[in-house]
Formats: C-alpha cells, sequence, structure tokens
C-alpha cells in the first residue's frame, strides 16, 4: 500500500472515482472543426484505412461515434496524427451522409444486417459460365439487393472461353441489365477495356461467390494492387475465400473506383422491403396504383396482370420482377 508523508497534500493523493464518474456528461459532442476529410478504403478488426488527400492513414472510431458502424466507402472526417507515417493512429469523429447502403444479411431468417458497402453507385455481379457454374438465384438476390439499395446492376459474365455466355444472358434480357463478357485469356486489350468503359466515373462493388475470377479481374483493372487469388475445389466445385475484407481500389488515371468484396455462399435478402423493388421497374410500376393494400404483386388481385394486358408493358418483364421477388421467399438452394 501506497503511504504519503505529513507533508502530502491533496494533489498527492490518488483519489479513485466512483462507478458514475466524477466527470460531468454532456450530450454536447466536440465539433472538430479543425478535421480532414478522407475515404474509407478498408476496415480490418477496428482498424479503418482511410485515404486523405494523398495518403494512407490507419484510424480508429472515436467513442462519441456510439455504435455507428463504419464501412468501406464511408466518407469520415477525421482529427489526430494525419501524416500517415507508421505506427501512428488518427480518430473518426464523424462518418457523413450516405448517398447509398448495399446490405446483407447471412441468410433470410437473420435480422443482423450487415453493410457490405457505402456510397456505391454501381453493383458489378461476378459470376463464371463454367468450373464453378452459374448460380441464378444467387444473381437474382444480388439484383434485388442491388434494386432495393438503389444502385445500377452490371453483369460481369468470366471465363466465355469455357461455356458460351448466350443462355445465362437470355434469363436476364427482359431486365436490361447490361453486361460484359470476359474470358480467362482475354483480361487485356478489347476485353478489359470493355469492362474499364462500365466502370469509368463509377463507385462500383464487385460481389460474386467464391471461385469465379472476381479478384482476377479487379488484379487486371488495377495491377499495381494486386491481391492473392484462389482456385475451385475440383471436389466440390466451390472456390476458397481468398478476400477476406472489402478493399476500395482507384482506378487508373483517377476514372473512379473499384471496391473487391470477399466471396459470397450466400445472400441473405432479411432486410429488404420487397415493395422497393418495384422501383427498378419503371414501365410496371404505374400499373401498381390499383393494386390492393401490401400486395406482394404475385396474387390473384395484382393490377400488374391487368396492365401487361393492356400492352403497357411485356410480360417477360412481369415474370421477372415476379421471379426477383420470389427469391426472398426461397432458400438459395431450392
Amino acid at each position: 500500500m501506497r503511504r504519503y508523508g505529513k507533508d502530502a497534500d491533496e494533489d498527492d493523493v490518488r483519489v479513485r472515482p466512483g462507478r458514475k464518474g466524477t466527470r460531468p456528461r454532456t450530450r454536447i459532442r466536440p465539433k472538430h472543426e479543425d478535421a480532414a476529410e478522407g475515404f474509407v478504403l478498408t476496415v480490418d478488426r477496428g482498424r479503418v484505412t482511410c485515404l486523405v488527400e494523398d495518403r494512407h492513414i490507419t484510424a480508429m472510431k472515436a467513442r462519441e461515434l456510439g455504435r455507428k458502424g463504419i464501412a468501406v466507402g464511408d466518407r469520415v472526417d477525421i482529427v489526430g496524427d494525419l501524416s500517415g507515417d507508421k505506427d501512428t493512429l488518427a480518430r473518426i469523429v464523424r462518418v457523413k451522409e450516405r448517398s447509398s447502403v448495399l446490405r446483407r444479411t447471412a441468410d433470410d431468417d437473420d435480422p443482423y444486417e450487415r453493410v457490405v458497402v457505402a456510397n456505391a453507385d454501381q453493383l458489378a455481379i461476378v459470376t463464371a459460365l463454367a468450373d464453378p457454374e452459374p448460380r441464378p438465384r444467387l444473381i437474382d438476390r444480388c439484383l434485388v439487393a442491388a434494386y432495393d439499395a438503389g444502385l445500377e446492376p452490371l453483369l460481369v459474365l468470366t471465363k466465355a472461353d469455357l461455356a458460351p455466355a448466350e443462355p445465362l444472358l437470355e434469363t436476364y434480357a427482359p431486365l436490361g441489365v447490361p453486361y460484359v463478357v470476359t474470358s480467362r485469356e482475354e483480361l487485356t486489350g478489347d476485353a478489359l477495356a470493355a469492362v474499364r468503359e462500365r466502370l469509368a466515373g463509377r463507385v462500383t462493388a464487385c460481389v460474386g461467390h467464391s471461385g469465379v475470377g472476381k479478384t482476377t479481374l479487379v488484379n487486371a483493372l488495377v495491377p499495381e494492387h494486386a491481391r492473392a487469388t484462389g482456385h475451385v475445389n475440383a471436389v466440390t466445385g466451390r472456390g476458397r475465400h481468398t478476400t477476406t475484407s472489402a478493399l476500395a481500389l482507384p482506378l487508373p488515371d483517377g476514372e473512379g473506383w473499384v471496391i473487391d468484396t470477399p466471396g459470397v455462399r450466400s445472400f441473405g435478402l432479411h432486410h429488404v422491403d420487397p415493395s422497393r423493388v418495384i422501383h427498378a421497374f419503371p414501365d410496371l410500376e404505374p400499373g401498381t396504383a390499383e393494386c390492393p393494400r401490401a400486395c406482394s404483386h404475385d396474387e390473384p388481385d395484382c393490377a400488374l396482370d391487368a396492365w401487361v394486358e393492356a400492352g403497357h408493358a411485356e410480360p417477360a418483364r412481369l415474370y421477372s420482377l415476379r421471379r426477383l421477388l420470389a427469391t426472398r421467399e426461397r432458400r438459395e438452394g431450392d
């Protein structure tokens, strides 16, 4: 036990505060008017890497943000050591309003939402035409998530040297989703230029299940930031997860950003409000005016059947809408 002499005063005595603390609590948060703006590149075990001007800054979330999460693509305000030197740490004190949020749940009965990417404006759904085989149900789920988040979808079909793209493209033709087709031998020249053209000036999140060539594509787009790639298991037909955390990478010449995300084996839609998916079908949406309240758009009284019969939209478009809405009711493997 520490003992104090007779000449000790109150400043020499350590006072242990009570459980409630001695500092008065306040709802007034500091303004941090000197904070610098940063762009979140990746989040890994509580450490956030941000781009501030031309420097990569490592930061942690300030306590005053509470439970508010930080995602790749967020625009944030940062204070502290902004030198970018090794072993320095700054603080994120504000997360700016997001223009979009791409979310998913682990499964359809999981109420916990996971933010995949913030502030993206395009979702590139990467799928292989073979090795592994395409999974249309997963593509449908990604489309629903994109429409719900207000992102424009883009189909990126890889490994066209192993199988033709036409059968899969016919399935999605009524949706009018733009697409690019690549092969393993053509990730250079004109094929790569076609992908770059689709990504130019955009913030594009890339999603897809493991083994489809998503990270290989990202490495071709941004070769100076090459990430590890894996292979497809010959027995299970599944790829190995090689990307463990989302990472935002700048496209050459300031053409935009591409965000590589970890491979997914499921894309839960528990968080999706089916009524928002109709917004992605401007030719069908006016026809819902006569639908009964809380219409699922796949029931006898749905007004969309009459809308299509009157020639206001193509039957294939209504079929596609109903197929997408049904993905929320069916598990991916059904």
